[in-house]
């Protein structure tokens, strides 16, 4: 989208945010466009799950798990830059991020709600979904996961509604405009909130597989009664969030051509997500260390056998191990200050995480957990592919939206 001059201004200018011009509506209606085709196609393979039940999908007896949780897995891992950030912002008060917080809070709308829909095709029965609130099975981590995810998502919403009611036309009305500025002000209680359910429901998707004492590639000892990847999951989670937040608002910097987010503010985020992902750097080694040298030895296996061919290769796992690198780059000013070095590893830290959650899922489900098994292998089938990527066009259309008719970057004016 390209700047137009204010003597043509789009037939919808009252509705953008003071100051601020934007692409001709043509131009909008047709990028809205493609992407809503993208969507409704994976709503086509949405239907054809709900019709014919997970026969539809490559999953079986052995998997239980496949594409869908896994991609639910990154995603909102990927979007913990909403929760962590608010509380950077607002307990924390660290006033330099109130020129992205916005950014962040509609990015982690869209990867909860994402997922949520992608969730709704996983249950298989989405009639019964109420089943998990009202029999709910206390012993399960699952159960946490769920009401956590279901009140951090109200969450968003709420936060997501000071932006929307930002609106230059919504605004003029007297009691829109008290009601934005009061949410404004109660803001804190929510990033609290918002950070205390996703601290644990971030970690009981890892404490899931982590306490499946019966499955060596998954299990882990722990602290207390939370295995490893309880931690690691919210750490991980934390540290990739920010610097997802930065590379989504590059990226609209270059669909956009405008500057939309300070240098100095994309500096702070990488320096953030570099502290914490040397932190995640060290447990994770550690744990992977005693995992190869402490627990399975316990269970009568060597390392070598946890990795079969490519899908399932050793080059995952030291891949994983890397995360020392993009970190180390990340808390160097110099190397920081290179805008390539700071993209790069950014990407390689959301690698690395999305990685991470394909082993959770996938590998060690593949893994023969008894002596007779051998190897399997799962193939996600075209419904599980487009019901995955119909996420992406939502998150587009959400974000674009939300970029031409509310007041998603404040300093944008400034900037430009």
């Amino acid at each position: 989208m390209q700047n137009v001059s204010m003597n043509a201004m789009p037939r919808d200018a009252e509705f953008f945010p003071e100051g601020v011009t934007r692409c001709s509506l043509q131009k909008f209606l047709i990028m809205m466009g493609v992407s809503l085709v993208i969507f409704l196609w994976g709503c086509y393979a949405a239907y054809c799950i709900l019709a014919v039940g997970l026969e539809g999908t490559g999953m079986n007896n052995h998997f239980a798990f496949g594409a869908w949780i896994t991609f639910d897995l990154a995603v909102i891992a990927l979007g913990a830059g909403a929760f962590f950030t608010g509380f950077l912002r607002y307990i924390l008060n660290i006033k330099e991020l109130d020129k992205i917080i916005n950014l962040t809070v509609v990015l982690g709308f869209a990867c909860y709600t994402g997922a949520l829909i992608v969730l709704v095709l996983e249950i298989g029965q989405p009639l019964r979904a109420w089943f998990v609130f009202w029999h709910a099975n206390i012993h399960s981590m699952l159960t946490e996961v769920v009401f956590c995810i279901t009140i951090y998502t109200i969450v968003l919403i709420i936060e997501y509604l000071p932006l929307i009611l930002g609106n230059r036309v919504l605004n003029r009305n007297k009691f829109l405009h008290s009601l934005g500025h009061n949410l404004h002000i109660v803001m804190p209680v929510f990033a609290g909130v918002g950070a205390f359910l996703s601290t644990f429901h971030q970690g009981s998707l890892g404490g899931i597989s982590g306490v499946m004492f019966g499955r060596a590639f998954f299990y882990r000892d722990g602290f207390f009664i939370w295995p490893w990847t309880f931690f690691l999951f919210v750490i991980s989670a934390a540290g990739s969030g920010p610097m997802f937040t930065v590379l989504i608002g590059t990226l609209m910097e270059k669909v956009t051509g405008k500057k939309l987010i300070p240098m100095e503010v994309k500096l702070l985020m990488g320096k953030i997500s570099g502290t914490i992902m040397i932190i995640y750097a060290v447990l994770n080694s550690m744990s992977a260390l005693w995992w190869a040298n402490g627990l399975l030895p316990r269970f009568g296996l060597t390392f070598s056998q946890m990795f079969h061919g490519f899908y399932f290769g050793q080059y995952i796992f030291w891949f994983e191990l890397s995360a020392f690198i993009p970190a180390i780059i990340l808390l160097t000013p110099k190397w920081r200050a290179n805008t390539t070095l700071l993209y790069l590893s950014g990407i390689w830290l959301v690698l690395i995480v999305s990685l991470n959650r394909y082993v959770q899922v996938i590998q060690g489900q593949a893994f023969p957990a008894m002596p007779f098994q051998n190897w399997e292998f799962y193939a996600p089938t075209w419904i599980e592919w487009s019901t995955c990527l119909m996420v992406v066009p939502y998150v587009v259309m959400l974000l674009g939206l939300t970029y031409r008719y509310l007041p998603l970057f404040p300093y944008e004016k400034e900037l430009n």
